[in-house]
């Protein structure tokens, strides 16, 4: 890490210019804590491109949903109400299914299956977001989800009833047919909701259940590795086009460390965060076979519905994906 570390501020530095007359600043929105691995690496991004840049574009983030809540970045990007943020797209799924590739269930369920996947998906997705007047600079994927619950569970029909957290369609459909009971919740507002009872169980990373210390309201989490969905850094295309060549080259040079740092941390953090999952009490380890069989044929059920939403183009890139296998 200390080199890539090195490498970001050689990157920087060496695009660096003078101090310009007018500097622009741009305020990042993001959904999760400062010390979430996303946040990290977005704030290390936004210094690379105000040192590289010289200071003519000045990056400041605002983690935590502090700025705009989570659902509400991506429309404030697309809008102008802010000209850069990071966003996870599957939470707009509604919008468009194809916004949705990253979390079909079972299909791409480690790192290498995820970049094999986003690289059959990222000209689609690059497309659909240049119509939304939304430019791509990096995505980085979160580690594989997992299934947390306030009590034990070995069986889908134990699930029935109980209220899940859930984040985008995927989610949500994932609760219908479990027979568990869908609330939407962002991020920042996960250890409230626990706390509070609103909700009992999610699938999400064991990084998210570490950084807002879930332990504290739930106890178990099974490893079933259904997916890896990813946040994504966009910015407004209005401003993209008003930005100097030069500071572009600075802004996807910074980007492409970023995205490379992301990744690294993703997979490091992994491991880590279980630990830590089980530091502060949890019973960490993989579903009953039961569970873990019943859950991949709820998973070819989501699996039919996105392909018949998604189309052609959502077709073509599973099919892209599988050829890679």
């Amino acid at each position: 890490m200390k080199k890539l570390t090195s490498l970001l501020a050689a990157t920087a530095l060496t695009a660096a210019a003078a101090a310009p007359a007018m500097a622009e600043k741009w305020d990042m929105p993001m959904a999760y804590s400062a010390s979430n691995f996303h946040s990290a690496t977005g704030a290390e991004f936004a210094k690379c491109v105000t040192t590289g840049t010289g200071g003519e574009i000045e990056i400041v983030t605002h983690p935590s949903g502090s700025l705009f809540k989570g659902g509400d970045i991506k429309r404030a990007i697309q809008t102008g109400q802010a000209p850069i943020g990071e966003r996870l797209l599957s939470g707009h799924q509604n919008e468009n299914a194809l916004f949705g590739f990253d979390s079909i269930p079972f299909l791409a369920t480690s790192f290498d299956d995820s970049a094999k996947l986003w690289d059959a998906a990222k000209p689609s997705i690059e497309k659909l977001l240049a119509e939304q007047n939304l430019t791509l600079l990096y995505a980085v994927p979160w580690p594989p989800q997992g299934l947390y619950f306030k009590d034990e569970v070995n069986s889908v029909a134990e699930m029935e009833g109980i209220k899940f957290r859930s984040y985008n369609n995927a989610t949500s459909r994932l609760a219908e047919l479990t027979g568990m009971l869908p609330v939407t919740i962002e991020a920042a507002e996960i250890s409230q909701a626990f706390a509070t009872g609103v909700a009992d169980s999610m699938v999400s990373s064991g990084s998210t259940g570490y950084d807002r210390k879930v332990w504290e309201s739930l106890n178990y989490f099974y490893e079933v590795d259904a997916w890896l969905p990813r946040n994504y850094v966009m910015v407004n295309s209005d401003v993209w086009a008003g930005v100097s060549d030069a500071n572009k080259n600075v802004i996807k040079g910074c980007a492409e460390l970023a995205e490379y740092a992301g990744n690294w941390r993703a997979k490091e953090y992994t491991g880590f965060t279980l630990q830590g999952l089980r530091d502060g009490g949890m019973t960490v380890g993989p579903a009953s076979e039961q569970m873990t069989n019943e859950l991949k044929e709820i998973g070819v059920t989501m699996t039919n519905e996105w392909l018949e939403a998604a189309g052609d183009e959502g077709k073509a890139i599973v099919d892209a994906f599988n050829s890679s296998q």
